[in-house]
């Protein structure tokens, strides 16, 4: 099983699954009445890959087609989602005992997801004042086989909550480190997403190509961005501490112009 982002910065690299499927946005909305409801695709697909029941699976391709297109092609590769074999593929890829493990303990640890639905509410609510021009994503939960944390994709953003079973998790012992078991947990699910999405909305300038300290600083102007939005320093790094000296000497400078036009000297 691949290993978690450890760093966060190292999701500059993975992107996270951009893929090309269109998911249905929040339209325009009123930032007074914005509110963020988390779909819950995990539900369908715990029910399909711990029953085999098929009905759950019609469900997944009729309620979540998008996200079931994204989990069988770009997450778990495992070919067409219009091949006739594909759902028998699916099932068994998680038919192991570790795998069905996570899908029960995950299903019982996030049955409730009401304090994540009133923090990502109130994240997005700051964003729309602070970056009018960020539009607020679809967001569902799927498990996705400790392959990934958060996907990305376009105006959509899917947490995969079998990486956020917390840091004692017995299971991620085996796979992880004790430094990247610290961020697999709930307490970072809201911070990952308005994070990664925002790496999605606002990339490094350029190609990726670029040398390290140009993209520390732009994941610090991310993580500076993330910090205001949940209220408390949630990233602390030199590069966050950069950016908040700079931000507090030029109070007239838009997170926005920060994004996409601000050198931040040393």
């Amino acid at each position: 099983m691949p290993s978690c982002r450890g760093l966060w910065v190292m999701c500059l690299f993975l992107m996270l699954c951009s893929c090309g499927y269109k998911l249905k946005p929040f339209d325009e909305v009123e930032t007074d009445t914005l509110e963020v409801r988390i779909h819950r695709f995990d539900r369908m697909e715990s029910l399909y890959l711990t029953t085999g029941d098929f009905a759950a699976l019609q469900q997944m391709s009729t309620d979540y087609p998008n996200e079931t297109r994204t989990l069988i092609e770009s997450i778990l590769k495992l070919g067409s989602v219009d091949d006739p074999e594909i759902n028998k593929k699916l099932l068994a890829f998680y038919q192991d005992s570790t795998l069905q493990t996570i899908i029960s303990d995950a299903e019982l640890q996030y049955a409730n997801v009401e304090d994540l639905n009133r923090q990502l509410t109130d994240a997005f609510h700051k964003l729309k004042v602070w970056l009018p021009t960020v539009k607020v994503p679809l967001v569902y939960t799927q498990i996705c086989s400790l392959d990934q944390s958060i996907v990305v994709g376009d105006e959509s953003v899917g947490i995969c909550l079998d990486k956020y079973l917390g840091k004692d998790y017995p299971l991620y012992a085996k796979y992880y480190d004790e430094e990247q078991r610290k961020s697999m947990q709930r307490s970072f699910i809201v911070p990952d997403v308005i994070g990664l999405y925002l790496l999605d909305q606002f990339p490094p300038p350029g190609s990726y190509e670029r040398n390290q300290k140009e993209v520390d600083i732009h994941v610090g102007k991310l993580q500076w961005i993330v910090n205001r939005v949940m209220g408390y320093k949630f990233f602390k790094t030199v590069f966050v501490e950069k950016v908040a000296r700079y931000m507090a000497k030029h109070p007239d400078v838009s997170m926005e112009k920060l994004l996409t036009e601000c050198d931040i000297p040393d």
